[in-house]
């Protein structure tokens, strides 16, 4: 019977944790799958699941070492070889000797060499997982175009029960599956996404601007850059650095840098997604000087900034134009008006009364709403995995 695996060239890459056990039920539900797959394991893997094990289920041999004494395993001749490459399970060293180009094993050597798309199934303990240099390094390996098969939430080795367990190899199996089957539906599509905060200059020391970090309208762009669309970011000041060939990224401080560069590319583009936290007001004068403390209070004249996404959604012709909505209070019918007031297609939901969503948070928790009517509530997940979703309904519009 054919799947969508069928023929697929798949390597499987295991690393030095108590979930590599796993790996064998994974590289069954490959090779079932009619796929040809290739196992490569670092050596501390090794302690954990045996190499004969996993070259008899694969019916190939296993590589453990880029030299074995006798012959030179070529890394490379892998790397382009394959369709797909896993990295499952992936422990934090492996995450960060990929993130930083540390390639003191046939895995990341062969990591280093892949010109297909590769995913991640980190397994680690909870406090490894939270801790910020993990954090770091899976934003980096996004950044390249790498995807994160997302952890589970149970009972880890050590005992504690929280994030940071691998995926099941069913998972990550239908992870793989689904990768396959959406391809680059993006392909010769032209996307423009803002995202971030913009700093409103009060002097040259102070602003008005918001807690964005642009986290959602980053994973957005990279979500749609790994389907193959060309991306033309505009990103307000933010931490974040983005370093996808698909993505042009512009950055700018304020909302008149902001719009003046989203109106000068939209023409262009096939969609635009405003994901950005624009400022609604901007002071009416910018003191050239630093403002000094006075006794009595200081008063700063306000006036309204532009509005990007009503400008766009008053002159789109063919355009997908997504909104959305960070509310506080009377969410679905503040988001309605600004869906129809704005002439969006659909627009994304999100509230700071739901734990988790928000700023400077990696979760969201959203609703999307279209301009049919049609209501779309999603669970509390990764802003990654909330970019897919996102992402998969400009597509049913494009």
């Amino acid at each position: 019977m054919n799947t969508i695996l069928d023929g697929k060239k798949i390597i499987l890459c295991i690393t030095g944790s108590i979930a590599a056990y796993k790996a064998a039920t994974l590289v069954r539900l490959i090779v079932k799958a009619n796929a040809d797959v290739r196992v490569i394991m670092t050596p501390s893997a090794c302690s954990f699941i045996t190499p004969l094990t996993l070259s008899t289920l694969s019916k190939h041999e296993v590589h453990t070492e880029v030299s074995d004494g006798s012959s030179w395993n070529n890394h490379v001749e892998l790397g382009l070889w394959a369709d797909a490459m896993i990295v499952a399970p992936t422990t934090a060293t492996t995450l960060g000797k990929m993130a930083n180009g540390i390639a003191d094993n046939m895995v990341v050597a062969t990591y280093l060499s892949a010109k297909c798309p590769v995913y991640i199934a980190p397994a680690m303990d909870l406090d490894m997982w939270k801790h910020p240099s993990t954090k770091s390094n899976i934003q980096k390996l996004e950044s390249y175009g790498n995807k994160i098969i997302p952890v589970g939430n149970g009972e880890l080795a050590s005992g504690l029960s929280g994030e940071g367990r691998m995926a099941e190899p069913e998972e990550i199996f239908e992870f793989l599956s689904s990768a396959f089957s959406k391809g680059l539906d993006l392909i010769d599509k032209k996307v423009l996404i803002t995202a971030g905060p913009t700093y409103e200059a009060i002097d040259p020391v102070r602003f008005i601007g918001n807690r964005s970090s642009g986290k959602m309208g980053v994973a957005i762009a990279e979500a749609c850059a790994n389907r193959g669309a060309k991306v033309e970011l505009v990103l307000g000041p933010s931490k974040l650095k983005v370093t996808h060939s698909n993505i042009n990224c512009t950055r700018v401080q304020s909302a008149e840098e902001m719009y003046q560069s989203a109106i000068k590319v939209f023409d262009s583009c096939n969609a635009a997604i405003m994901a950005a936290a624009v400022a609604d007001y901007t002071p009416k004068t910018v003191s050239d000087i630093k403002i000094k403390k006075k006794d009595e209070d200081l008063n700063i004249p306000l006036e309204r900034t532009k509005d990007i996404a009503g400008y766009l959604g008053s002159i789109k012709k063919n355009q997908v134009l997504i909104g959305f909505a960070l509310e506080t209070n009377d969410e679905i019918a503040n988001a309605n008006r600004k869906l129809q007031k704005k002439n969006l297609d659909f627009i994304v939901l999100n509230s700071l009364n739901d734990k988790g969503a928000g700023f400077q948070h990696d979760t969201n928790k959203i609703r999307i709403i279209k301009k049919s009517g049609e209501s779309l509530e999603f669970e509390l997940k990764q802003k990654t995995e909330v970019a897919e979703d996102i992402v998969n309904e400009l597509v049913k519009l494009i």
